[in-house]
């Protein structure tokens, strides 16, 4: 099998081998992940033993790791990281089998140089040396972190451990956990993973009559027996992820499974969300009615495919919203790495620390410093860092690699062109940021705003009906007008002479209210630009804002609908309890700015409402709204994927 590649790790022992092109959708990237391409990129190329694995588990976890490289961590994938960490600690080659040393031999090769890779071809040695190199050659050994390829196969594999004896080899797959209770044994996807791996070495000539499952939580190797159904069993499952890829759409999810309860996927496959949605296409989209706390407008709470309504939802247990992100804006301070954590030293105070863990992001304002090792870290970690003037303007940030699942930026692109989705998509943000302002009014202004009231509802209607962009720019207008006419209302009287506000201004801001607005809703955008970025969208592409150089319109998409319920209530909050003091504000040449220390304030004030849970409108579980930006985002993605008909909105009740 001239086509057939065997690698492994380098030892000086082994036998040289030709370094192979490295799978497209393999090795395994850190943390476990695997490299995605463009689906139109892999169609002949080799399946990972691990994908045969997955796509034997849940279709579209295959898809969504293999080919959108999509990937989270949880407790399981944790440890079973650690395991393999343990395995690849001490990497050693697997060495040719006997037929490949004899025709190595044949070819003018020693049969010494065929077992160690000592001696080039032509070389002469001793007939003594050469008998004794070939006993060493078949004496036990073990090999550690094996690559293994083949073309006809269509199948490559990293095998975490091959045992090489007198008569065969055994591959033994290492997994987290216990093995199952029961007569069956392992479970099919973790016994295909293993015959995969046994077919690969008997590709390449190895005599490998079974293979083993070692379970790291109660040490024990169970052996798989590699009967005929098993093989065909694995080899169809490698045709079935080859098709998948090959159809370029992502499969539906699981129906009522408890494999999606443990499965760090579920924050970004969305199972339960995504399915109620599909559902909900018999039912129409909420109109412009208030509702309150326990009324169900989209018909998914409560019911079921039984009663002929949506699935039911169940209790979102995903990805952590439990990361908080790191501000640094005191000049002169310095971040550097220190093991696992961050430690920010400043010039007057003591140095603090943050476990990088623990952290979402990093922001910078002004003069502060980030060391070259802390940068690369926080990259490798995924950990944006964010670059700001002292005044608090958004300069850059620095990322680590782009994101994988091009896939989706095609979609998105291809919806950018789309005149009509955008329309469509535009009036769901915009009649949701409508409703939402008329909420927040209808809950904080102490006089008589029913005008008001009544000329929101009736614009949000409009929104969802308007013709064009052109027009809804209009209609967004008018509501924004009307709405920031009644917004001094929501302050408290006796904060009044402090806070007056008469209209909305920035660029720049020229009173304390507005430049409170400014300051969240720049907050707000990074955020929003944060969770579309881990999603895999692009930020500067939106469907509602034009793109224009350097801003990033997606984010402006997203937090449309946001802007009352997260930054206008956070600066309305900050005002009326006290958070923020008339003296926290410095004015020079019109405009009006906040010092650091009510900066730092607003910002703490930001983050705990970014914090606070909330009832989800449409699912019905409770849920951080930093959590909410994120599913929000993910949903735009299915959106533009073509698995949801229309915009799910964030309204609040």
């Amino acid at each position: 099998m001239a086509s057939d590649r065997v690698t492994g790790s380098t030892a000086p022992s082994a036998l040289p081998v030709p370094e192979p092109a490295k799978p497209v959708a393999g090795p395994y990237l850190p943390r476990g992940r695997s490299a995605p391409v463009a689906p139109e990129a892999l169609t002949v190329e080799l399946v990972p033993a691990r994908m045969i694995n997955e796509v034997l588990y849940c279709e579209r976890l295959m898809y969504l790791e293999w080919v959108q490289g999509e990937w989270a961590d949880n407790v399981y994938t944790a440890e079973g990281r650690s395991v393999h960490r343990r395995v690849d600690g001490k990497p050693k080659a697997l060495r040719p089998a006997a037929g490949e040393r004899a025709a190595a031999a044949s070819n003018g090769v020693s049969a010494a140089a065929a077992a160690t890779g000592s001696a080039a071809p032509g070389s002469t040695e001793s007939a003594s040396s050469g008998a004794e190199a070939a006993a060493a050659a078949d004496r036990p050994y073990k090999a550690r972190a094996v690559w293994l390829s083949s073309e006809q196969l269509g199948i490559t594999a990293k095998i975490d451990l091959v045992e090489v004896d007198g008569t065969g080899v055994v591959p033994v797959e290492y997994k987290r956990g216990k093995c199952p209770e029961g007569p069956g044994g392992p479970y099919l996807p973790e016994r295909a993973q293993v015959a995969a791996q046994v077919l690969l070495l008997r590709a390449h000539g190895y005599d490998c009559p079974h293979g083993e499952l070692y379970y790291a939580a109660e040490r024990r190797r169970v052996p798989v027996q590699i009967d005929q159904e098993l093989v065909d069993v694995t080899l169809r499952a490698a045709a079935r992820a080859r098709e998948l890829v090959e159809q370029g759409e992502l499969p539906p999810p699981l129906e009522d499974s408890p494999k999606c309860c443990g499965c760090s996927l579920a924050g970004i496959c969305l199972p339960d969300e995504t399915r109620s949605l599909r559902a909900a296409r018999l039912y129409p989209a909420p109109d412009e009615t208030v509702f309150e706390v326990g009324d169900d407008p989209w018909g998914l709470v409560g019911s079921g495919p039984e009663a002929g309504g949506a699935p039911v939802v169940r209790r979102l247990y995903a990805a952590r919203d439990d990361k908080i992100p790191l501000y640094v804006q005191e000049q002169g301070a310095a971040v550097r790495l220190a093991g696992d954590r961050l430690v920010v030293t400043r010039p007057a105070e003591p140095a603090v620390e943050a476990r990088l863990a623990n952290t979402s992001s990093v922001n910078l304002y002004g003069n502060v410093q980030v060391t070259a090792a802390a940068l690369r870290r926080l990259m490798d970690d995924g950990i944006p860092v964010a670059f700001h003037s002292s005044g608090g303007w958004f300069v850059g940030r620095a990322v680590g690699a782009d994101p994988k699942n091009v896939e989706l930026r095609l979609a998105q692109y291809r919806a950018t062109i789309d005149d009509a989705f955008r329309l469509r998509h535009a009036r769901c943000l915009v009649a949701s940021k409508i409703l939402n302002c008329r909420a927040l009014l209808r809950r904080n202004h102490d006089g008589d705003c029913a005008v008001t009231l009544g000329e929101l509802k009736q614009l949000a209607r409009k929104a969802r009906e308007a013709p064009s962009l052109e027009a809804l720019l209009g209609i967004e207008g008018t509501a924004a007008r009307a709405y920031f006419q009644a917004f001094s209302g929501m302050v408290k009287e006796d904060r009044l002479g402090s806070f007056d506000f008469e209209r909305r201004n920035r660029r720049p801001p020229t009173d304390p209210v507005n430049a409170l607005l400014s300051f969240c809703y720049g907050m707000l955008s990074r955020a929003c630009a944060l969770a579309i970025a881990s999603v895999g969208l692009d930020p500067l592409l939106g469907f509602y804002h034009r793109p224009h150089f350097g801003r990033p319109s997606l984010a402006l998409d997203l937090m449309e609908e946001f802007r009352p319920v997260l930054a206008d209530s956070t600066v309305i909050g900050a005002i009326n309890t006290g958070v923020i003091q008339a003296d926290d504000f410095t004015t020079g040449a019109g405009a009006v700015a906040m010092k650091d220390p009510g900066r730092r304030r607003l910002i703490l004030a930001f983050e705990r409402r970014l914090d606070q849970l909330v009832t989800h409108p449409i699912f019905d579980y409770r849920v951080s709204y930093r959590r909410v930006l994120e599913v929000q985002a993910r949903l735009v993605g299915r959106l533009v994927l073509g698995e949801l008909d229309s915009f799910p909105e964030f309204r609040v009740r």
